[in-house]
């Protein structure tokens, strides 16, 4: 079994791989996707343990009216692996500055999902990007309790310490029903080609350590002190059925950000953007004004 995802074998259906490229920047081989000619440029940015198959049902949508980009972030499906040290806020939002300035885009809008939206705001706070509007999906924004406390904590900084640990994991993505558990654990519920995609990446040990990786360098403390020194534009969407991060997290975000646009999509989980792309496509829509 091969350690990194194989663009050759498990690319070989992505979801919207006539999208797809792979690009160096920054240090890092990049699996990218771009689609759209016309309209406002957006980023979309995944979360940890993701890939741009998560994206698989927005991408289409948001290309009728914009010219998005996504990419696998470090460390995560096709796109390769920096040093540990690199894996952290400030090390993705250098990397994804590189790519950014590779691909020649400036985002007018950068939509994140859970960690996604902190490396997004993030790069806004550092002057790395000067979008008109920031999306946050489900943020994983402050500390938290819960599954994301025990995530994002000093257990993963011990896995990650621990070579087997990838191959255990991987070893266990082989059963479907353990991927499928997982998966439903978000409070979210994904069709059979969802499920597939996300166990063809856990059976990779190499985007399981990257996973790791970025778990054991994240600093939701620190980065809750800067915060409130953001000034893009912000909404704040919160599914109400997401069991990894509480709803509760976007309305403590709206009290240090007044100014934050709060929505609430009942009925989804963690992964609502993948449950209902349609929704996050009619936002944007919302969002978006004539370039």
């Amino acid at each position: 079994m091969s350690d990194r995802p194989d663009w050759r074998l498990d690319g070989r259906d992505w979801p919207n791989a006539g999208a797809s490229h792979f690009v160096q920047a920054g240090g890092i081989e990049w699996h990218v996707q771009r689609k759209g000619l016309q309209g406002p440029s957006v980023v979309l940015l995944h979360g940890t343990g993701a890939a741009t198959h998560s994206w698989r049902g927005v991408l289409p949508l948001l290309a009728e009216h914009a010219s998005v980009l996504a990419m696998d972030l470090p460390g995560h499906g096709f796109s390769s692996t920096p040093p540990p040290a690199q894996m952290g806020l400030a090390g993705m939002a250098a990397h994804l500055g590189a790519l950014l300035q590779a691909e020649a885009v400036r985002p007018d809008i950068i939509i994140g999902h859970s960690a996604g939206a902190a490396i997004a705001i993030r790069m806004a706070l550092e002057g790395r990007i000067a979008p008109r509007h920031i999306i946050s999906l489900n943020g994983a924004l402050l500390p938290l309790g819960g599954v994301a406390g025990q995530i994002f904590s000093p257990l993963a900084r011990a896995l990650v310490g621990l070579p087997f640990v990838p191959w255990l994991v991987a070893w266990r993505a082989a059963d479907r029903a353990t991927v499928e558990k997982l998966l439903r654990e978000t409070g979210s519920r994904l069709d059979a080609r969802g499920l597939e995609l996300y166990a063809r990446l856990f059976r990779r040990p190499g985007h399981v350590a990257g996973t790791l990786a970025m778990m054991a360098a994240w600093d939701l403390p620190g980065f809750a002190r800067d915060l409130p020194k953001l000034t893009t534009p912000l909404t704040l969407v919160s599914a109400l059925g997401d069991r990894t991060i509480s709803p509760n997290t976007a309305r403590r975000v709206q009290a240090i950000l007044p100014a934050a646009t709060l929505v609430d999509w009942p009925g989804l989980g963690h992964l609502a953007h993948e449950e209902a792309p349609a929704l996050l496509a009619s936002l944007l829509a919302n969002i978006m004004v004539p370039a």
